[in-house]
Formats: C-alpha cells, sequence, structure tokens
C-alpha cells in the first residue's frame, strides 16, 4: 500500500515511518500542510494519515482542498479528540478519525478498513439512479438530465447513501453513522445543514424534487412524480 503520512511530530513520524514500513507499506512524509497537500495532489495514494495542527496549512484546509479533486481515504490522526472536533474533520470528508496516543494495531486496522471501503462495491451497484439523476461511482459522477452536478465528497457519499436505499426513509442517526461514521447519540443537526446543502443541487427550482424530508425521522430519496 502507497501511505502519506503529513505529520510535523518528529517523533510520532519516526514511529510510523518505522511501524508503517514494516507492515510492507511504501510510505511517504511531508512535515507540513503546504508539502503534504502537493504530495496528495500530484501522487497517487492508496491511503493518507493527516495531522490537524499543522505548520503552513491546518490540516482540515489541507483535507477540503484534497477533497476538491481527489477521494483518496484520508484517516485523521489527531491530539484533537473533542467530539466537536471529531466531527468537523469527519464532516470536511476524513473518513476516519483516531486520536493521540494511539495503538499502532488499531491505526493500522482503521487503514485497512477505509482502503477496503473504496473497493467493495459490486459491479452491479456501480451504477446509481432515480428518475433523471445518475451516479457513477467509479468515475465519482453525478448527472441530473445530463447536466453534471459538483459535490464535495460528503455531499457525495451522502447522496449514495440515500440512493442506495431509494424509497426508504433513512434516519437522521443512522444517516451521521453510515455518512460520518458517528456511533453514538449526538446534535445531529449537521446532518440537516448537509442535506439542505446536497438539494439545492439535487433539486434546483423547477425541477422534479427527489430528495425529501419525513417529519421526525429522516429523508427518503424518490421519484413521487411517477407514482
Amino acid at each position: 500500500m502507497q501511505v502519506l503520512v503529513v505529520e510535523d511530530d518528529p517523533k510520532v513520524l519516526s514511529y510510523l515511518r518505522q511501524g508503517l514500513s514494516e507492515e510492507g507499506h511504501n510510505v511517504q512524509f511531508a512535515q507540513t500542510g503546504t508539502n503534504g497537500l502537493h504530495l496528495a495532489l500530484e501522487f497517487e495514494f492508496d491511503a493518507v494519515i493527516l495531522d490537524v495542527m499543522l505548520p503552513e496549512i491546518a490540516g482540515i484546509e489541507v483535507l477540503k482542498r484534497l477533497r476538491a479533486v481527489k477521494r483518496t481515504p484520508v484517516l485523521i490522526l489527531s491530539a484533537q479528540g473533542s467530539v466537536e472536533q471529531r466531527v468537523q474533520g469527519l464532516a470536511a470528508g476524513a473518513d476516519d478519525y483516531l486520536v493521540k496516543p494511539f495503538a499502532f494495531s488499531e491505526l493500522v486496522a482503521r487503514l485497512r478498513a477505509i482502503t477496503r471501503r473504496q473497493s467493495e462495491v459490486p459491479r452491479d451497484e456501480q451504477v446509481l439512479t432515480c428518475a433523471d439523476l445518475v451516479v457513477n461511482l467509479p468515475a465519482h459522477r453525478v448527472t441530473r438530465g445530463g447536466n453534471e452536478l459538483k459535490l464535495t465528497a460528503k455531499e457525495f457519499k451522502l447522496l449514495v447513501t440515500l440512493l442506495s436505499k431509494v424509497g426508504e426513509v433513512v434516519s437522521r442517526t443512522r444517516l451521521a453513522e453510515l455518512v460520518w461514521d458517528i456511533h453514538f447519540d449526538s446534535d445531529t443537526n449537521f446532518v440537516d445543514v448537509a442535506v439542505r446543502r446536497l438539494r439545492e443541487k439535487v433539486d434546483p427550482p423547477l425541477s422534479n424534487r427527489l430528495i425529501h424530508t419525513v417529519r421526525g425521522v429522516g429523508y427518503v430519496i424518490e421519484d413521487r412524480e411517477s407514482k
């Protein structure tokens, strides 16, 4: 596996270099946000391990800029471990969030998990549709009525989650688990905000609305005009 580690702490960097190399991975390192972003954009990696508190460009900003271009799996590794900080990282597009100090075995397991998830989509489920909305998973491309939609990484994942359950109401808590990997009771208002932003792109004015709110429960995507 080709892994990029963006970390400014020399001790953590040395620890990861040795451990990942012993696991058989090819590892590249960057100690600033600027260098990390450059490497992540210019080269192909199977996964990125990203610190949050970095010199020059903060880790969250690095993640946002990367997500505007690529879907490379990203594991945030940070000493910032509050609920709000973890939610911020996941909402920005991280695939997982691990708090320092950490067990190396857990880090390796999480790396395997986030890279495995990207390759587990069955061939017959690589294109999802609802009415004139089409999502091509391998190409990471979304069109509505033939017009391409520009979605962020989390918007794309949210849309895919809803489309994989067409006609089925998905609760806010379940969306938080599936899209942001948050497995605890918490304020899910951020889910409403994310759905609203997605709806503005998927359901423009005068179009057949596909994303519907089920009050007190969650959201469903379906073509109600054809029923």
